[in-house]
């Protein structure tokens, strides 16, 4: 799966990087990065696009 932020609607709150750390990562510009692989832990990956009150994040499967 693949996962992207879009900038334009994040806005750093980092629920993404407490739900899913190995995955997600605020970056020093604020925004929330894809650092890690999605798939390595799918259910934390799938809850934190679910929870992210911005809906900054989308997945292509």
């Amino acid at each position: 799966m693949t996962v992207r932020v879009d900038g334009t609607k994040c806005s750093g709150i980092g629920l993404c990087e407490m739900t899913a750390p190995e995955v997600f990562e605020i970056g020093d510009d604020g925004q929330s990065h894809v650092i890690g692989d999605p798939d390595g832990d799918r259910a934390a990956t799938l809850e934190a696009i679910s929870n992210c009150p911005t809906s900054a994040i989308s997945i292509d499967t």
